[in-house]
């Protein structure tokens, strides 16, 4: 019997409990926000027709399009093999040819597993290199000093590259050959790990204007060896771009100038100064860059001294009703003191969109879809050009959505069609997604067992909950709608879920995977129980769910869904891995960002591994035969969490955010010697990897 690693950390999955107080401000030990008394799924089952074919292992996009659309117009749907020999001609060749693809399923994902592991390293396959692309402080804006941990300041922090990467985009870059445009997020400060003898509870005003510098954004130019898939920086570069803690920020839609957005800094409501706890995002198609804020209530201090019930159940929902921060930011800038200003915390917890092809332009906060604990933000294209932006809410027991823009992308690179781009995302329709089981309740026992069917899986409805200035929701204006979500969804009864994080529509086949890292509190007292879509009790593995839309239409309003991967230990009779055998995968827990390979395979990163390695990133077979088959492609160091991946033909890209941070850890004891060796700080960085023989990933 294969022996597991030991266990880490007791904390929520397997990170530290220095991740979670200066990441999430320990949102996994306050009160879950999410108190409403939603059904959820599985509670509403009478009449529901089997979706599992839509879904099943090695069934094509198209065929399980026309199953789907049939078992959601109450047809019976016996097989996907049934289903094709409905379909016209041109469906069935259609078929065919996707289903000759599909059998290349493997195709990108041929290298030798890593094996779990807990060395301070990133641990690559047998024949594949790396390099540090680069690291917290590096300089890349014009005049920005060498970083010197012993000489740190504000305004050279505000020329460096930022603290804590996660999410990233690389960007051609036109009439510069073998260059890209770089961009990542900042999420979160450790200063535990930035400043030796930090004393938490006085910082200077220098430190913490040091960590307003090093959130947010960068934008880098990288070089790109011809031979390899190595990239370095190109430091002072005239795109290469900082934003920060307190750049100015343009607040767009429908609820932009709303009374609840302005403050006495901003009495218009439409400019606010900077963007905080930036985690994954999304590319757009139209050459932007999208940026979730998601853990914003830790920055805001003095919520439980608000007596008006409305607003102080607001705040509670958000997570917001606390007295002072772990920073103690508010002692240095009035806006982070909900008591002096009680609006400021609505202009934060937006999807933020920015140009990187343009260092001179404003980065806008984009209302129209709407305000929670942002995990990403992906498009995807309707038939007609219309953007659909996939987004998860990362709390436990909250809702994933999705955003249906009113307007067509122009193509072109003319500044007629970049600017009408810039529009795209401030008018639409905002929903949020009810999902409903198919198996009986009693059969849903918490355990992770497969009901009597054989697998978890329903149809879902979304619920529409904004557009422009029209509310669906009773009791709520489009405004309140926008700047309250979460109070939003719940009054519709949207379903309860198990932290969704990621999502990201395969550009193959349409099939969108959403990313459940894990939920503690599943099942424990007063909590909600199990359900078909979050199967297991005090989950701390965590799942990944596949939806196919109503007849592959991004715009509809009718999904099917199942799980396709109920993470853990291969050997754990809950765990499941879309039907491939367990005894060949990799063990995977805590799924988190997700991309997709050029191939159509799906890509996992993972944060907090419960199961007592280090995190890493994952890649596995979404159709054809090896549908299922995780396979381990990396690790990163000590105390790190894998975020950010971009795998493309010839390299992979990671962010490797918060190496070090172990519980005790500091400047002074540090638990991790990443990137730079014995004597310099740990310092989170991004890292390429590529084939020794200058080979295709994974081929």
């Amino acid at each position: 019997m294969r022996r597991l690693l030991p266990l880490i950390s007791t904390h929520p999955g397997g990170r530290s409990a220095m991740t979670c107080r200066f990441r999430c401000g320990d949102a996994c030990f306050h009160e879950v926000p999410n108190t409403s008394d939603n059904a959820y799924v599985g509670d509403v089952i009478a009449g529901v027709l089997s979706r599992r074919n839509v879904l099943r292992a090695g069934a094509v996009v198209t065929v399980a399009t026309a199953a789907g659309a049939a078992a959601l117009r109450g047809a019976p749907t016996a097989s996907a093999a049934e289903a094709a020999e409905n379909a016209s001609g041109a469906d069935r060749a259609a078929a065919a040819a996707a289903r000759n693809g599909a059998d290349r399923g493997a195709r990108g994902l041929r290298f030798t597993p890593v094996t779990p592991n807990t060395r301070d390293a990133v641990t690559v396959p047998v024949g594949y290199a790396q390099n540090v692309v680069i690291r917290w402080g590096d300089p890349i804006l014009r005049g920005a000093p060498a970083f010197d941990a012993n000489k740190q300041s504000a305004k050279a922090q505000a020329g460096q590259f930022g603290y804590n990467n996660d999410f990233l985009s690389l960007l051609p870059l036109p009439g510069e050959h073998g260059r890209y445009l770089l961009v990542a997020n900042h999420e979160y400060t450790d200063e535990m790990l930035m400043f030796a003898k930090y004393d938490a509870n006085n910082p200077t005003r220098e430190q913490v204007e040091i960590a307003w510098a090093a959130h947010g954004l960068s934008v880098v130019v990288v070089q790109e060896e011809w031979w390899s898939g190595r990239l370095t920086a190109v430091n002072r570069h005239p795109l290469n771009r900082r934003i920060t803690a307190t750049t100015p920020f343009r607040i767009t839609g429908p609820a932009a100038g709303s009374p609840l957005l302005r403050t006495s800094a901003d009495p218009a409501g439409t400019t606010v100064l900077g963007t905080l706890n930036n985690c994954a995002g999304g590319t757009t198609p139209w050459g932007t860059t999208l940026h979730g804020e998601e853990n914003i209530d830790q920055y805001f201090a003095n919520g439980n001294t608000v007596t008006d019930p409305v607003a102080a159940a607001r705040l509670k929902r958000y997570g917001l009703n606390k007295g002072a921060t772990e920073r103690k930011w508010e002692r240095f800038d009035r806006r982070f003191d909900i008591a002096r200003e009680p609006n400021e915390p609505n202009r934060f917890g937006w999807v933020v969109e920015l140009d990187p092809h343009d260092p001179d332009s404003t980065p806008r906060k984009r209302t129209a879809l709407g305000r929670f604990k942002h995990e990403a933000a992906q498009p995807r294209l309707t038939a007609d050009g219309r953007p659909v932006v996939y987004m998860g809410d990362d709390e436990r027991f909250d809702y994933f959505y999705k955003f249906v823009s009113a307007r067509r992308m122009k193509k072109g690179g003319g500044r007629a069609a970049r600017e009408h781009n810039l529009t795209l995302l401030d008018e639409g329709t905002l929903y949020v997604a009810r999902l409903t089981g198919d198996s009986p309740a009693d059969q849903i026992d918490g355990s992770g067992k497969h009901p009597v069917d054989g697998e978890f899986d329903g149809s879902g409805e979304w619920i529409k909950l904004a557009s422009g200035s029209t509310s669906y929701v009773p009791g709520m204006t489009a405004e309140e709608v926008y700047v309250y979500t979460r109070v939003a969804a719940d009054k519709v009864g949207a379903t309860k879920m198990d932290r969704p994080e990621d999502i990201e529509p395969s550009p193959r086949t349409g099939r969108v995977y959403v990313a459940l890292t894990n939920n503690k509190d599943r099942g424990a007292a007063g909590k909600a129980g199990a359900d078909e879509a979050n199967p297991r009790n005090a989950n701390k593995h965590g799942q990944v769910l596949e939806l196919a839309e109503h007849w592959d239409d991004p715009a509809a309003d009718r999904f099917a869904w199942r799980l396709f991967l109920v993470c853990g230990d291969p050997e754990d009779p809950a765990t499941y891995f879309a039907g491939f055998p367990k005894e060949k995968v990799s063990p995977i827990s805590c799924p988190d960002n997700v991309t997709f390979d050029p191939h159509g395979n799906l890509w996992i990163s993972t944060d907090g591994n419960a199961l007592g390695s280090h995190d890493g990133l994952f890649g596995v077979a979404t159709t054809g035969p090896n549908r299922g088959e995780v396979k381990q492609f990396l690790t990163v160091p000590t105390g790190a969490e894998t975020c950010g991946p971009i795998v493309q033909e010839r390299r992979v890209l990671v962010a490797v955010q918060h190496p070090g941070e172990v519980d005790g850890a500091s400047v002074e004891k540090p638990a991790s010697t990443w990137p730079d060796g014995p004597g310099k700080i740990t310092r989170p960085s991004v890292v390429s990897v590529w084939r020794r023989d200058g080979g295709a990933i994974g081929v």
